[in-house]
């Protein structure tokens, strides 16, 4: 997930019958289409030639980071002796660190870059009639983590982020024990910011085994393990808790463009660049969620702490077992574009969208695709969706997240409100999110 820079939604629900002057900035007020934006940073380590981009070792060396040593003199006696007292440290994190930390690797990613090469006259303004040559060589771009969850016969299966790998003309994985591997993408999602990669594996005998996210709790201890600031500090153990289960965070795409959603879980164990597609493990060494992102500051330049995300481990399992079976994700989507009903005021919900007081929960439908399964069934512009396979929607993240639970060409019945009415249709879902990327108009999400 890159940096989130987009401006503020606008109220899309003004009176598109005369023209509306340029409003001039006010506070937000009850009813204006509108979120609070967050710096939501990909956690991914910056190279540039094999060093660290971000200027990491030189901040280290020259910003605050002081020496431990005792000034000369300090001891009189010249008698400092050691204690015999030990300390049991095979604590549960040291027990859950040590039964994963073999299928943990650093993912480089390998991107080419131009470079011009001549003769040694041409070195010294001397011209040549051949002139100068162009080649490119393949330099370190960037590096993440990633975890190793499968293997079969001597191939090694990897989970990473998608933007860990996203550009790349190369890979190459860095196991625990210092090796190096050439490593094949074998699929991408953009969507979750999920990839796979395989290597030859058979050297690596520890392989990463999964947790049901959907079982965690909020205060358990969560751990975090990965390559802050890349493989110089592989396998970086960080310790914290689970500060929530299901945090809704905006997505964007390498450009910066808001794409959707996405429901993660939110810890305060210490995420840095470099530690996406790392595992955020349980006390018990299952992996729980793949390290994506953190919110280093918000849009007024509040710096904050501990705000890190991972994704579920149970959305990761679907996604790379069809990344593995089919090399990309297919979903099923209904071709709309659409706010959540709790980002519109209750004045507007009545003189507009005309809902019934006992409506408070559901999705507005802002435009819809031609030809798509939504337009198919009937709906339209300010429609109400409250209930997809009859499971109420409570906002924007229970649409996507029901929604992507069906396949193509399936079949689904569906709630909604037009103007103000309940009504009930059958929406066959035979359009994938993809085919109807390019509509995205003016809403906060798309499906």
């Amino acid at each position: 997930m890159a940096d989130n820079n987009n401006n503020n939604t606008q109220n899309q629900f003004n009176d598109q019958s005369q023209p509306t002057p340029e409003p001039t900035p006010q506070p937000r007020k009850r009813g204006q289409v509108t979120m609070t934006k967050v710096a939501v940073t990909a956690a991914i380590a910056g190279l540039l030639g094999g060093g660290v981009a971000y200027g990491g070792m030189n901040y280290l060396n020259n910003s605050g980071v002081t020496s431990t040593a005792v000034p000369a003199g300090s001891n009189k006696t010249g008698n400092t002796k050691t204690s015999n007292v030990t300390v049991n440290v095979n604590t549960q994190a040291t027990k859950a660190f040590n039964q994963v930390k073999g299928a943990m690797v650093s993912v480089i990613n390998l991107q080419k870059q131009s470079s011009s090469s001549g003769t040694l006259g041409e070195l010294f303004g001397q011209s040549s009639s051949s002139g100068s040559t162009s080649k490119s060589a393949l330099e370190e771009a960037s590096e993440g983590s990633g975890v190793v969850y499968k293997k079969s016969g001597n191939t090694a299966y990897i989970v990473t982020n998608n933007h860990v790998v996203s550009g790349s003309s190369a890979l190459r994985v860095v196991t625990s024990s210092g090796q190096q591997l050439q490593a094949k993408l074998v699929g991408k999602d953009s969507v979750t910011d999920l990839a796979v990669l395989k290597v030859n594996g058979s050297s690596l005998k520890t392989i990463a085994s999964f947790g049901d996210s959907d079982k965690i709790k909020v205060g358990e201890t969560a751990l975090a393990i990965g390559s802050p600031l890349g493989s110089q500090y592989a396998t970086s153990l960080t310790e914290g808790i689970v500060s929530a289960k299901k945090r809704t965070i905006e997505t964007t795409n390498s450009a910066g463009t808001q794409t959707g959603n996405a429901t993660v879980i939110q810890t305060d164990a210490a995420i840095n660049p470099g530690n996406s597609g790392g595992a955020l493990i349980n006390v018990g060494g299952q992996v729980i969620g793949i390290t994506s992102s953190k919110i280093a500051s918000d849009t007024s330049g509040t710096s904050v702490e501990g705000m890190g995300f991972a994704i579920p481990s149970n959305e990761v399992v679907n996604i790379i077992n069809q990344l593995v079976k089919k090399g990309k994700v297919v979903r099923p989507a209904l071709g709309i574009t659409y706010v959540d009903l709790a980002n519109v005021s209750s004045s507007q919900q009545k003189s507009i969208l005309k809902l019934p007081s006992s409506v408070d929960a559901g999705v507005v439908v802002m435009s819809t695709t031609s030809d798509s399964p939504a337009k198919k069934a009937g709906l339209t512009k300010y429609d109400v969706i409250t209930e997809l396979g009859g499971h109420k929607i409570s906002g924007q993240s229970t649409l996507r997240d029901l929604l992507y639970k069906y396949k193509l060409n399936d079949s689904v019945s569906m709630t909604y409100y037009h103007n103000g009415k309940k009504k009930t249709t059958t929406v066959k879902l035979t359009e994938t999110s993809s085919q109807l990327k390019s509509s995205s108009t003016t809403a906060n999400s798309e499906s």
